[in-house]
């Protein structure tokens, strides 16, 4: 994290552990008005990934599951990096931020997704960087999201997985129960937005942003599920996080033929649980109709949950997902209560959107 953007974020009540923002001094209150409010989040947890050079975009297309090629000033995308099994090394938002491509992904990540795709360079004009602490990022959410950023923007990005950039700040449109924004831009011009922002919409923490995410239905990979789940597992052909028309990357035969020949017996649910510890990416799920010796799943991100428990994204086997039993860690720990997610689980996997 920025040390100068730190040490205002701690001058603003942030409690700073690990370089994520935990909360600005009442995590419950923030967690509750992230559902219903205006909210501001830091977002320096998440590193940035920078491809410059003229053949950056040509290079990206060969190694991401999604369509390169419709990432720009105006667009950009969920993807993710798959292993040659098929198997997600990361799951990431790709955008352009003055002519360059960004790759937005935790943390703890970036080092061996950086040091893996350098690999791949060759002899490809390619110039790849981390540049976490060259820009800084934060979100925005809320139902009045849009008109706050329309007092600072001329215009702003409408829909989801749009975007626009005014003076060095880009805008990304995201999913989620209200306008959200994830926006990132130069140091100086941030900090001032910040101040203008922060009088207007409640400052939360990074579980906040979390939560968010789970009730858009927005997966993450972190180091303890790298290789865990091929892309449908995360339903990203349901969230435009996968195309099936772009051609060649790394791992793609195995992706298409679980999209054309296979059949999915493990994908994402929306799930709450009265735990009394925090479920953990890569946990293991129990259920009694489990139908595999693989156990009836994996815990894929969780968030506190303003009611209490915690909410969280789990890739279930479908019978398991099914019937009742359902539990975290084994069959004595807490019922998992499987929710409504926001998009249709039974969406055609071909249609133009999940086709990209």
């Amino acid at each position: 994290m920025n040390n100068e953007w730190l040490d205002t974020l701690v001058a603003q009540g942030a409690t700073v552990i690990g370089g994520k923002v935990a909360d600005f001094g009442a995590p419950q209150e923030e967690l509750a008005e992230t559902i219903e409010g205006d909210v501001l989040c830091d977002l320096s947890h998440l590193g940035l990934i920078r491809a410059s050079g003229e053949d950056s975009g040509i290079f990206l297309q060969g190694q991401f599951t999604n369509d390169v090629r419709k990432v720009s000033a105006q667009q950009h995308q969920l993807s993710s990096y798959c292993s040659p099994k098929g198997r997600m090394l990361a799951l990431f938002r790709l955008f352009q931020h003055q002519g360059d491509f960004y790759l937005n992904l935790p943390q703890e990540l970036l080092e061996p997704t950086l040091k893996r795709l350098k690999m791949f360079v060759l002899m490809s004009r390619v110039s790849l960087e981390d540049a976490s602490d060259k820009l800084l990022r934060f979100g925005l959410s809320g139902p009045n999201a849009m008109p706050l950023l329309l007092e600072h923007f001329s215009s702003v990005p409408a829909r989801a997985d749009e975007a626009l950039s005014h003076d060095g700040i880009t805008l990304l449109h995201l999913a989620g129960p209200h306008p959200r924004f994830e926006i990132h831009g130069e140091p100086a011009a941030m900090q001032s937005l910040w101040r203008s922002l922060a009088g207007r919409a409640r400052k939360v923490g990074a579980d906040c942003w979390d939560l968010l995410d789970i009730h858009a239905g927005l997966p993450g990979v972190y180091r303890e599920t790298v290789e865990a789940f091929v892309p449908q597992m995360l339903n990203l052909q349901l969230v435009n996080g996968v195309s099936f028309k772009k051609g060649c990357y790394t791992g793609q035969e195995i992706v298409a033929r679980m999209q054309y020949l296979g059949k999915l017996k493990r994908r994402m649910y929306l799930a709450h649980a009265e735990s009394p510890v925090r479920p953990r990416p890569g946990d293991e799920l129990h259920s009694p109709l489990s139908a595999s010796g693989q156990g009836a799943g994996k815990v894929v991100k969780a968030a506190p949950s303003p009611a209490g428990g915690f909410d969280m994204l789990c890739v279930i086997e479908n019978t398991a997902a099914a019937g009742e039993g359902l539990t975290l860690g084994n069959e004595g720990g807490a019922t998992l209560e499987l929710l409504p997610m926001p998009y249709s689980l039974e969406q055609a996997e071909t249609s133009p959107q999940a086709a990209g």
